[in-house]
């Protein structure tokens, strides 16, 4: 019978950082900061040789980096990696928040883009240079 050692003598186990950073689609120093803040676990380092990783760690950095994609902070990746498949609820009510936030800054940027808007037509519709500039003008007087 033929059987697997995956003890930490076997140098076949796990992923160096470089092929983890590859793997991962990510640079190395993004797994040392992912270990400095805790999001993942920095593997003991053998007396000779290097650090391994083992496999999961690759599906965990995936989980971070499509997290960061959809607007989580790190704070709230690590909040959400504490959490277990059964924890659905706690997910959502932090997805519904960052949602939330989300929606806060597409409002606040229409609004942004209105003002620039109206600012614009002022400034095409003075032709004439007579009177001062709307977009000059607006943001001069802004924190007055």
């Amino acid at each position: 019978m033929k059987t697997t050692d995956t003890s930490s003598t076997d140098k076949t186990a796990g992923l160096t950082i470089g092929h983890l950073a590859k793997t991962a689609e990510v640079n190395v120093e993004t797994i040392r900061y992912y270990q400095r803040i805790g999001l993942i676990d920095e593997p003991v380092k053998p007396p000779q040789g290097y650090r391994r990783y083992p496999a999961p760690t690759v599906e965990r950095i995936r989980f971070i980096k499509r997290a960061q994609e959809l607007g989580f902070s790190l704070a709230e990746i690590a909040d959400l990696l504490s959490l277990n498949d059964q924890d659905c609820f706690d997910a959502r009510v932090i997805a519904e928040h960052k949602q939330a936030v989300i929606q806060q800054r597409i409002d606040d940027l229409i609004a942004m883009q209105r003002e620039l808007a109206r600012l614009i037509k002022a400034c095409k519709e003075n032709v004439s240079g007579q009177e001062c500039c709307a977009i000059i003008a607006t943001l001069s007087n802004a924190r007055q």
